[in-house]
């Protein structure tokens, strides 16, 4: 299955990303539980983690940490136009 490109990524406060999708979808990804493992370490100090950035159809940051597209997209809890999560 292909999964949607990531359009935007804005780091939020207390390691939360807010990610939009190629699809019109958007969410939040919660990366308190990955932060202490190998390279994501580098991005644990709140100024490296706010340097994510889009990289083709994923994100990225400024250590060289990574997401793999489908992984970003099934963890992200999605929400709707009403503001709400969905299952």
């Amino acid at each position: 299955m292909k999964y949607p490109a990531v359009t935007a990524v804005h780091a939020q406060q207390d390691h939360i990303l807010h990610l939009v999708f190629a699809n019109g979808e958007d969410g939040f990804l919660d990366m308190k539980p990955y932060i202490d493992f190998g390279i994501f370490s580098r991005i644990k100090p709140s100024d490296s983690f706010a340097k994510v950035k889009v990289s083709f159809d994923t994100i990225e940051w400024e250590s060289g940490a990574d997401l793999d597209p489908e992984f970003v997209y099934s963890k992200c809890q999605k929400i709707n136009k009403a503001g709400k999560e969905n299952a």
